[in-house]
Protein backbone atom coordinates (compact mmCIF):
# COMPACT_ATOMS: atom_id res chain seq x y z
CA UNK A 1 0.00 0.00 0.00
CA UNK A 2 1.46 3.42 -0.65
CA UNK A 3 -0.27 6.72 0.47
CA UNK A 4 1.28 10.78 0.10
CA UNK A 5 0.64 13.15 2.60
CA UNK A 6 -1.09 16.54 1.37
CA UNK A 7 0.32 19.92 1.28
CA UNK A 8 -1.65 22.85 3.25
CA UNK A 9 -1.52 26.02 4.42
CA UNK A 10 -1.57 26.86 8.16
CA UNK A 11 -4.69 27.58 9.74
CA UNK A 12 -5.85 31.23 10.82
CA UNK A 13 -3.73 33.04 12.33
CA UNK A 14 -0.79 32.61 9.91
CA UNK A 15 2.60 32.58 11.25
CA UNK A 16 4.80 35.09 10.63
CA UNK A 17 6.48 35.10 7.27
CA UNK A 18 10.38 35.80 8.30
CA UNK A 19 10.32 32.03 9.83
CA UNK A 20 13.03 30.10 8.36
CA UNK A 21 12.07 26.86 6.40
CA UNK A 22 13.51 23.50 7.97
CA UNK A 23 15.34 21.60 5.40
CA UNK A 24 13.58 17.94 6.09
CA UNK A 25 13.17 15.83 2.96
CA UNK A 26 10.27 13.22 2.98
CA UNK A 27 9.01 10.56 1.14
CA UNK A 28 6.34 11.95 -0.69
CA UNK A 29 8.72 14.41 -2.26
CA UNK A 30 7.75 17.74 -0.40
CA UNK A 31 9.27 18.82 2.98
CA UNK A 32 6.79 21.27 5.17
CA UNK A 33 7.74 23.99 6.88
CA UNK A 34 6.57 27.38 9.23
CA UNK A 35 4.68 29.87 7.75
CA UNK A 36 3.85 30.27 4.38
CA UNK A 37 6.89 28.65 2.59
CA UNK A 38 6.74 25.33 0.69
CA UNK A 39 10.11 23.20 -0.23
CA UNK A 40 10.33 21.34 -3.21
CA UNK A 41 12.68 18.53 -3.37
CA UNK A 42 13.62 15.25 -4.64
CA UNK A 43 11.84 12.13 -3.05
CA UNK A 44 14.40 11.00 -0.90
CA UNK A 45 14.05 9.09 3.07
CA UNK A 46 17.50 10.71 4.12
CA UNK A 47 17.82 14.29 5.84
CA UNK A 48 20.10 16.61 3.93
CA UNK A 49 20.80 14.19 1.37
CA UNK A 50 20.75 16.96 -0.67
CA UNK A 51 24.22 18.08 0.58
CA UNK A 52 25.86 14.71 -0.66
CA UNK A 53 24.72 15.58 -4.65
CA UNK A 54 26.97 17.46 -6.78
CA UNK A 55 24.68 20.79 -8.39
CA UNK A 56 25.06 18.65 -12.12
CA UNK A 57 23.15 15.45 -10.67
CA UNK A 58 20.14 17.48 -8.97
CA UNK A 59 19.35 21.32 -8.75
CA UNK A 60 18.38 22.71 -5.00
CA UNK A 61 15.39 22.64 -3.79
CA UNK A 62 12.61 25.64 -4.40
CA UNK A 63 10.87 27.65 -2.31
CA UNK A 64 7.38 28.41 -3.64
CA UNK A 65 5.29 30.79 -1.53
CA UNK A 66 2.34 30.79 -3.91
CA UNK A 67 -0.98 28.77 -3.51
CA UNK A 68 -3.57 27.82 -6.34
CA UNK A 69 -7.27 28.75 -6.66
CA UNK A 70 -10.08 27.18 -8.48
CA UNK A 71 -11.79 30.00 -10.29
CA UNK A 72 -13.72 28.34 -13.73
CA UNK A 73 -15.69 25.32 -13.98
CA UNK A 74 -17.88 23.44 -16.67
CA UNK A 75 -19.54 20.65 -17.38
CA UNK A 76 -20.60 18.46 -20.80
CA UNK A 77 -22.76 15.30 -21.18
CA UNK A 78 -24.62 13.57 -24.15
CA UNK A 79 -27.71 14.13 -25.68
CA UNK A 80 -29.09 10.70 -25.08
CA UNK A 81 -30.64 9.51 -21.73
CA UNK A 82 -31.40 6.16 -20.79
CA UNK A 83 -33.64 5.61 -17.73
CA UNK A 84 -34.02 3.00 -15.58
CA UNK A 85 -37.46 2.18 -17.55
CA UNK A 86 -35.06 1.91 -20.87
CA UNK A 87 -32.49 -0.95 -19.04
CA UNK A 88 -35.64 -2.89 -18.15
CA UNK A 89 -36.45 -3.77 -21.79
CA UNK A 90 -32.71 -5.09 -22.21
CA UNK A 91 -32.09 -6.42 -18.92
CA UNK A 92 -33.64 -8.50 -16.09
CA UNK A 93 -34.26 -4.86 -13.74
CA UNK A 94 -36.65 -2.39 -12.85
CA UNK A 95 -36.73 1.12 -12.08
CA UNK A 96 -37.57 0.52 -8.24
CA UNK A 97 -34.88 -2.07 -8.63
CA UNK A 98 -32.11 -0.04 -9.69
CA UNK A 99 -33.23 3.28 -7.27
CA UNK A 100 -33.57 1.73 -4.17
CA UNK A 101 -30.01 -0.01 -4.73
CA UNK A 102 -28.10 2.48 -6.10
CA UNK A 103 -30.07 6.27 -6.18
CA UNK A 104 -29.36 6.39 -10.16
CA UNK A 105 -32.99 7.06 -12.41
CA UNK A 106 -30.74 8.02 -15.52
CA UNK A 107 -27.64 7.86 -17.11
CA UNK A 108 -26.04 9.72 -20.57
CA UNK A 109 -24.79 8.09 -23.08
CA UNK A 110 -22.22 8.72 -25.88
CA UNK A 111 -24.05 8.02 -29.20
CA UNK A 112 -24.03 8.86 -32.74
CA UNK A 113 -21.66 11.82 -33.69
CA UNK A 114 -20.48 12.28 -29.84
CA UNK A 115 -17.15 11.70 -28.56
CA UNK A 116 -15.44 12.20 -25.48
CA UNK A 117 -13.03 14.36 -26.65
CA UNK A 118 -16.14 17.00 -27.54
CA UNK A 119 -17.21 16.73 -23.79
CA UNK A 120 -13.82 17.48 -22.65
CA UNK A 121 -13.61 20.24 -25.51
CA UNK A 122 -17.22 21.72 -24.17
CA UNK A 123 -16.47 21.58 -20.89
CA UNK A 124 -13.20 22.84 -20.79
CA UNK A 125 -14.44 25.90 -22.61
CA UNK A 126 -17.05 26.66 -20.37
CA UNK A 127 -14.54 26.86 -17.31
CA UNK A 128 -12.55 29.21 -19.51
CA UNK A 129 -15.53 31.56 -20.21
CA UNK A 130 -16.67 31.47 -16.51
CA UNK A 131 -12.85 32.50 -15.48
CA UNK A 132 -12.87 34.95 -18.58
CA UNK A 133 -10.10 33.28 -19.79
CA UNK A 134 -7.73 33.30 -22.79
CA UNK A 135 -6.97 29.29 -23.50
CA UNK A 136 -3.93 30.52 -25.26
CA UNK A 137 -2.62 31.58 -21.70
CA UNK A 138 -2.67 27.70 -20.48
CA UNK A 139 0.40 26.40 -19.17
CA UNK A 140 -0.91 22.84 -19.03
CA UNK A 141 -3.88 20.26 -19.88
CA UNK A 142 -4.25 17.46 -17.32
CA UNK A 143 -6.70 15.28 -18.81
CA UNK A 144 -7.97 12.60 -16.59
CA UNK A 145 -9.34 9.92 -18.31
CA UNK A 146 -9.42 6.26 -18.42
CA UNK A 147 -11.42 5.75 -21.49
CA UNK A 148 -9.84 7.98 -24.02
CA UNK A 149 -10.34 7.50 -27.97
CA UNK A 150 -6.36 7.19 -28.72
CA UNK A 151 -4.94 5.10 -26.25
CA UNK A 152 -2.01 7.17 -26.31
CA UNK A 153 -3.88 9.72 -24.45
CA UNK A 154 -6.41 12.56 -25.28
CA UNK A 155 -4.83 15.96 -24.03
CA UNK A 156 -2.81 17.05 -26.89
CA UNK A 157 -6.29 16.86 -28.81
CA UNK A 158 -8.24 18.74 -26.28
CA UNK A 159 -5.45 21.29 -26.47
CA UNK A 160 -5.88 21.18 -30.37
CA UNK A 161 -9.27 22.03 -30.20
CA UNK A 162 -9.67 24.43 -27.89
CA UNK A 163 -6.99 26.76 -30.39
CA UNK A 164 -4.18 26.98 -28.29
CA UNK A 165 -1.32 28.74 -30.06
CA UNK A 166 1.46 28.17 -27.16
CA UNK A 167 1.17 24.47 -27.22
CA UNK A 168 1.39 24.12 -23.68
CA UNK A 169 1.82 20.71 -22.00
CA UNK A 170 -0.84 18.68 -22.61
CA UNK A 171 -1.22 14.97 -21.00
CA UNK A 172 -3.36 11.96 -19.66
CA UNK A 173 -4.02 10.77 -15.97
CA UNK A 174 -5.47 7.35 -15.66
CA UNK A 175 -6.57 6.66 -12.31
CA UNK A 176 -10.35 6.17 -13.30
CA UNK A 177 -12.71 7.61 -10.88
CA UNK A 178 -10.29 8.60 -8.82
CA UNK A 179 -8.55 10.85 -11.53
CA UNK A 180 -10.43 13.96 -10.66
CA UNK A 181 -8.44 13.97 -7.20
CA UNK A 182 -5.06 13.19 -8.82
CA UNK A 183 -5.53 15.97 -11.45
CA UNK A 184 -6.36 18.76 -8.87
CA UNK A 185 -3.17 17.51 -7.00
CA UNK A 186 -1.21 17.10 -9.74
CA UNK A 187 -2.16 20.83 -11.04
CA UNK A 188 -1.05 22.14 -7.68
CA UNK A 189 2.37 20.52 -7.59
CA UNK A 190 2.96 21.96 -10.82
CA UNK A 191 1.72 24.87 -9.92
CA UNK A 192 3.64 25.35 -6.18
CA UNK A 193 6.71 23.00 -7.66
CA UNK A 194 6.69 24.31 -11.44
CA UNK A 195 6.30 27.50 -12.05
CA UNK A 196 3.06 26.99 -14.09
CA UNK A 197 0.56 29.46 -13.76
CA UNK A 198 -2.65 28.58 -15.79
CA UNK A 199 -3.79 24.76 -15.17
CA UNK A 200 -6.66 23.24 -16.94
CA UNK A 201 -7.68 20.01 -15.08
CA UNK A 202 -10.67 17.98 -16.90
CA UNK A 203 -12.34 14.98 -16.15
CA UNK A 204 -14.17 12.93 -18.60
CA UNK A 205 -14.81 8.99 -18.93
CA UNK A 206 -16.97 7.29 -21.86
CA UNK A 207 -17.49 4.44 -19.41
CA UNK A 208 -20.65 3.11 -21.18
CA UNK A 209 -18.49 2.02 -24.09
CA UNK A 210 -16.25 -0.12 -21.47
CA UNK A 211 -19.99 -2.08 -19.95
CA UNK A 212 -21.69 -5.16 -20.86
CA UNK A 213 -25.13 -4.25 -21.15
CA UNK A 214 -26.26 -7.61 -20.52
CA UNK A 215 -24.85 -7.35 -17.20
CA UNK A 216 -27.27 -5.83 -14.61
CA UNK A 217 -24.86 -5.52 -11.68
CA UNK A 218 -23.09 -3.02 -14.13
CA UNK A 219 -25.05 -1.92 -16.53
CA UNK A 220 -27.26 0.17 -14.21
CA UNK A 221 -24.86 2.27 -12.55
CA UNK A 222 -22.46 3.92 -15.46
CA UNK A 223 -22.72 7.63 -17.51
CA UNK A 224 -20.75 9.23 -19.58
CA UNK A 225 -20.29 13.00 -19.12
CA UNK A 226 -16.97 15.27 -18.81
CA UNK A 227 -16.13 18.20 -16.23
CA UNK A 228 -13.16 20.93 -16.14
CA UNK A 229 -11.82 23.48 -13.90
CA UNK A 230 -9.31 26.25 -14.21
CA UNK A 231 -6.86 26.50 -11.74
CA UNK A 232 -4.52 29.64 -11.25
CA UNK A 233 -1.44 30.44 -9.26
CA UNK A 234 -2.23 33.32 -6.46
CA UNK A 235 -0.96 34.69 -3.28
CA UNK A 236 -0.77 31.91 -0.61
CA UNK A 237 -3.32 33.91 1.49
CA UNK A 238 -5.80 32.84 -1.24
CA UNK A 239 -4.91 29.47 -1.43
CA UNK A 240 -7.95 27.18 -2.91
CA UNK A 241 -6.43 23.68 -2.02
CA UNK A 242 -6.08 23.48 1.61
CA UNK A 243 -4.82 19.81 2.05
CA UNK A 244 -5.24 16.54 0.92
CA UNK A 245 -4.80 12.66 1.46
CA UNK A 246 -3.88 10.04 -1.48
CA UNK A 247 -3.61 6.18 -1.35
CA UNK A 248 -3.69 2.79 -3.42
CA UNK A 249 -3.52 -0.39 -3.19
CA UNK A 250 -2.99 -3.29 -5.60
CA UNK A 251 -4.35 -5.88 -3.82
CA UNK A 252 -7.89 -4.52 -4.16
CA UNK A 253 -7.37 -4.32 -7.83
CA UNK A 254 -9.19 -7.30 -8.39
CA UNK A 255 -12.07 -6.19 -7.55
CA UNK A 256 -12.64 -3.78 -9.95
CA UNK A 257 -11.13 -3.13 -13.39
CA UNK A 258 -10.90 -3.65 -17.31
CA UNK A 259 -8.16 -6.55 -18.07
CA UNK A 260 -6.91 -6.98 -21.06
CA UNK A 261 -7.90 -10.18 -22.94
CA UNK A 262 -5.48 -12.81 -23.66
CA UNK A 263 -5.89 -13.99 -27.24
CA UNK A 264 -3.28 -16.55 -27.53
CA UNK A 265 -2.09 -17.55 -31.24
CA UNK A 266 -3.04 -21.34 -31.67
CA UNK A 267 -1.27 -21.29 -34.87
CA UNK A 268 1.79 -23.44 -35.01
CA UNK A 269 4.94 -22.01 -36.40
CA UNK A 270 8.36 -23.34 -37.33
CA UNK A 271 9.10 -26.62 -38.71
CA UNK A 272 9.42 -28.57 -35.13
CA UNK A 273 5.68 -28.09 -34.60
CA UNK A 274 6.21 -26.19 -31.42
CA UNK A 275 4.09 -23.39 -30.96
CA UNK A 276 6.08 -19.94 -30.71
CA UNK A 277 3.06 -17.51 -29.59
CA UNK A 278 4.68 -14.92 -32.03
CA UNK A 279 3.09 -13.17 -33.96
CA UNK A 280 0.84 -12.21 -31.10
CA UNK A 281 -3.06 -11.52 -31.96
CA UNK A 282 -4.71 -8.65 -31.72
CA UNK A 283 -5.61 -7.80 -27.88
CA UNK A 284 -8.81 -6.50 -26.57
CA UNK A 285 -10.12 -5.24 -23.49
CA UNK A 286 -12.77 -6.85 -21.57
CA UNK A 287 -15.91 -5.17 -19.79
CA UNK A 288 -15.84 -3.61 -16.80
CA UNK A 289 -15.51 -6.57 -13.71
CA UNK A 290 -16.74 -5.64 -10.43
CA UNK A 291 -17.22 -6.92 -7.58
CA UNK A 292 -20.16 -4.71 -5.76
CA UNK A 293 -20.20 -5.84 -2.49
CA UNK A 294 -16.08 -5.64 -2.13
CA UNK A 295 -15.80 -2.29 -3.71
CA UNK A 296 -18.98 -1.00 -1.62
CA UNK A 297 -16.92 -2.19 1.43
CA UNK A 298 -13.71 -0.63 0.35
CA UNK A 299 -15.48 2.80 -0.01
CA UNK A 300 -17.24 3.02 3.24
CA UNK A 301 -14.61 1.95 5.13
CA UNK A 302 -11.41 4.06 3.34
CA UNK A 303 -13.32 7.03 2.03
CA UNK A 304 -14.00 8.49 5.12
CA UNK A 305 -10.33 8.03 7.27
CA UNK A 306 -9.10 9.60 4.24
CA UNK A 307 -10.90 12.89 4.15
CA UNK A 308 -10.80 12.75 8.05
CA UNK A 309 -6.79 12.47 7.41
CA UNK A 310 -7.33 15.77 5.17
CA UNK A 311 -9.01 17.52 7.41
CA UNK A 312 -6.42 17.15 9.93
CA UNK A 313 -3.84 18.14 7.77
CA UNK A 314 -5.93 21.42 7.12
CA UNK A 315 -6.12 22.22 10.62
CA UNK A 316 -10.50 21.99 9.97
CA UNK A 317 -13.37 19.88 11.50
CA UNK A 318 -15.90 18.46 9.60
CA UNK A 319 -18.59 21.23 11.33
CA UNK A 320 -16.39 23.85 9.45
CA UNK A 321 -16.56 22.29 5.66
CA UNK A 322 -19.45 24.00 3.94
CA UNK A 323 -20.11 20.82 1.40
CA UNK A 324 -19.23 17.50 1.17
CA UNK A 325 -19.08 16.10 -2.27
CA UNK A 326 -17.65 12.56 -3.18
CA UNK A 327 -17.51 10.85 -6.46
CA UNK A 328 -20.76 10.10 -7.69
CA UNK A 329 -20.80 6.11 -7.25
CA UNK A 330 -23.63 4.95 -5.43
CA UNK A 331 -26.12 7.00 -2.97
CA UNK A 332 -26.03 4.39 -0.45
CA UNK A 333 -21.54 4.98 -0.40
CA UNK A 334 -22.45 8.92 -0.68
CA UNK A 335 -24.92 8.03 2.77
CA UNK A 336 -22.90 5.67 4.69
CA UNK A 337 -19.42 8.20 4.11
CA UNK A 338 -21.75 10.93 5.11
CA UNK A 339 -23.04 9.35 8.33
CA UNK A 340 -19.72 8.31 9.46
CA UNK A 341 -17.92 11.77 8.89
CA UNK A 342 -21.86 13.08 10.59
CA UNK A 343 -22.09 15.56 7.61
CA UNK A 344 -25.88 16.59 7.26
CA UNK A 345 -27.81 15.61 4.52
CA UNK A 346 -28.54 19.54 3.58
CA UNK A 347 -24.78 19.83 3.14
CA UNK A 348 -24.11 16.82 0.25
CA UNK A 349 -24.09 17.77 -2.91
CA UNK A 350 -25.15 14.56 -5.14
CA UNK A 351 -26.72 14.25 -8.80
CA UNK A 352 -26.16 10.81 -9.07
CA UNK A 353 -29.62 10.19 -10.18
CA UNK A 354 -29.59 12.15 -12.98
CA UNK A 355 -26.49 11.20 -14.48
CA UNK A 356 -25.06 7.97 -12.34
CA UNK A 357 -21.01 6.93 -12.21
CA UNK A 358 -19.45 9.31 -14.67
CA UNK A 359 -16.17 8.31 -13.26
CA UNK A 360 -13.21 10.71 -13.40
CA UNK A 361 -16.55 13.60 -14.65
CA UNK A 362 -18.71 12.69 -11.68
CA UNK A 363 -17.22 15.29 -8.88
CA UNK A 364 -16.58 18.41 -11.75
CA UNK A 365 -19.81 17.99 -13.02
CA UNK A 366 -21.48 17.49 -9.77
CA UNK A 367 -19.46 21.36 -8.78
CA UNK A 368 -20.32 23.36 -11.88
CA UNK A 369 -24.19 21.78 -11.49
CA UNK A 370 -23.91 23.07 -7.73
CA UNK A 371 -22.01 26.31 -8.48
CA UNK A 372 -23.90 27.73 -11.19
CA UNK A 373 -27.40 27.16 -9.41
CA UNK A 374 -25.53 28.99 -6.95
CA UNK A 375 -25.69 26.30 -4.37
CA UNK A 376 -21.47 26.85 -3.87
CA UNK A 377 -20.59 30.10 -3.62
CA UNK A 378 -17.11 31.86 -3.75
CA UNK A 379 -15.37 31.16 0.03
CA UNK A 380 -17.09 28.19 0.71
CA UNK A 381 -14.68 24.92 1.36
CA UNK A 382 -15.58 21.42 0.31
CA UNK A 383 -14.27 18.01 1.28
CA UNK A 384 -14.20 16.30 -1.95
CA UNK A 385 -13.21 12.07 -2.66
CA UNK A 386 -12.36 10.10 -5.29
CA UNK A 387 -12.79 6.56 -5.46
CA UNK A 388 -12.23 2.99 -7.71
CA UNK A 389 -10.44 1.41 -10.18
CA UNK A 390 -6.66 0.45 -8.66
CA UNK A 391 -7.75 0.68 -5.66
CA UNK A 392 -7.38 4.30 -6.01
CA UNK A 393 -8.59 6.73 -3.37
CA UNK A 394 -8.16 10.30 -2.26
CA UNK A 395 -9.62 13.02 -0.95
CA UNK A 396 -8.85 17.06 -0.84
CA UNK A 397 -10.04 20.13 1.00
CA UNK A 398 -11.02 22.76 -1.54
CA UNK A 399 -12.00 26.63 -1.60
CA UNK A 400 -14.18 28.01 -4.01
CA UNK A 401 -12.97 31.08 -5.93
Amino acid sequence: MANASGFFSPPVPRMRRNIQPSIGIFRSGFCFSEGNFRRVVCSSGIEGAEKHVSPSESRLPKLVSKGCKLVGCGSAVPALSVSNDDLAKIVDTSDQWISVRTGIRNRRVISGKESLKNLAVQAARKALEMADFDPNDLDLILMCTSTPEDLFGAAPQVQRELGCRKTPLAYDITAACSGFVLGLVSAACHIRGGGFHNVLVIGADGISRLVDWTDRGTCILFGDAAGAVLVQACDAEEDGLLSFDLHSDGEGGRHLGVPINDNKTSDLLGSNGSVLDFPPKRSSYSCIQMNGQEVFRFAVRCVPQSIESALGKAGLVAASIDWLLLHQANQRIIDAVATRLEFPQEKVISNLANYGNTSAASIPLALDEAVRSGKVKPGHTIATAGFGAGLTWGSAIIRWG
